[in-house]
């Protein structure tokens, strides 16, 4: 499992902010605030920012140009470019965010991103707080990797003016030795980095591959074989703490959440009703 660093939750009058930095590289931190009154002033970032608004709207400057940041949008604000914020409705707003290293997407592209920071993409947003749900304080790690890097390279579309639909991939061989390395690799995980340089497949074409072929991604796959091998250490007598350890969980309630999902009970419950 990566590390991960500090989660915070601070409330002050009617602002809540909760932060924390996840363990999928290329990521710095995950930033979600309600802010009622609180106007940024100008300030500029050393990381590509990621801005979903999920309630309200926010007005910001950015190269001397007034622009708007709503629900229907994802923003996408450059490096060391100034930029102010103040929310255009009395209630507030409220925001997800995430800061990327800049080296995610190519410097070569900051100015396409000052000139349209605003995405009116339903894809693109969809993708993106698919990632946020993936990103919580206890990230899963391949599902993250994944959707960040299909994110990442909609972004890059994005500053290409090159958006297209989702390619139909069928590589056969590649998913068998995907599924292969996965299943040499259970309780103690692969990256996606990992596998895509073992594999020499791109990152995305690896999980379409393997999409493609499987009917899941790799993360649902390992997930489930997880889960599998966590059942054979309860029948073997293992206690629900300790089989989830051993199956390459992060805990007994991180192996519970999955069990139940898939199996429809607790690992205590299963392990009692086999004895």
């Amino acid at each position: 499992m990566a590390g991960h660093g500090l989660y915070v939750l601070d409330v002050v009058g009617r602002s809540e902010v909760t932060a924390w930095r996840p363990g999928v590289p290329g990521i710095h931190e995950v930033f979600h605030a309600r802010f009622t009154d609180h106007a940024y002033p100008a300030h500029t970032h050393d990381a590509w920012t990621l801005l979903l608004i999920d309630s309200g709207v926010v007005s910001y400057e950015m190269d001397r140009h007034e622009h708007g940041a709503q629900r229907s949008f994802v923003t996408l604000l450059p490096p060391d470019v100034p930029h102010n914020g103040r929310s255009v409705l009395p209630e507030g707003f409220r925001k997800r965010v995430l800061y990327l290293d800049r080296a995610v997407l190519d410097e070569r592209l900051i100015g396409a991103a000052v000139n349209v920071p605003a995405l009116h993409d339903p894809t693109l947003r969809l993708r993106v707080r698919q990632l946020h749900d993936a990103l919580g304080p206890r990230t899963e790690d391949l599902e993250a990797q994944s959707r960040f890097a299909l994110v990442t390279e909609r972004l890059d579309q994005h500053l290409r003016h090159a958006v297209r639909a989702p390619r139909a991939v069928r590589d056969p061989s590649l998913a068998r030795r995907l599924r292969d390395l996965l299943d040499a690799r259970v309780p103690d995980g692969l990256s996606l980095a990992e596998a895509s340089a073992e594999l020499g497949a791109h990152q995305t074409h690896l999980v379409r591959a393997f999409s493609r072929e499987y009917g899941m991604p790799p993360h649902l796959y390992l997930t489930g074989r997880r889960v599998d091998l966590a059942r054979r250490h309860l029948l073997a007598g293992e206690s629900a703490a300790q089989a989830a350890v051993l199956a390459g969980f992060y805990d007994q309630s991180h192996l519970t959440r999955h069990f139940r999902r898939t199996l429809g009970t607790t690992p205590a419950h299963y392990a009692r009703a086999a004895r």
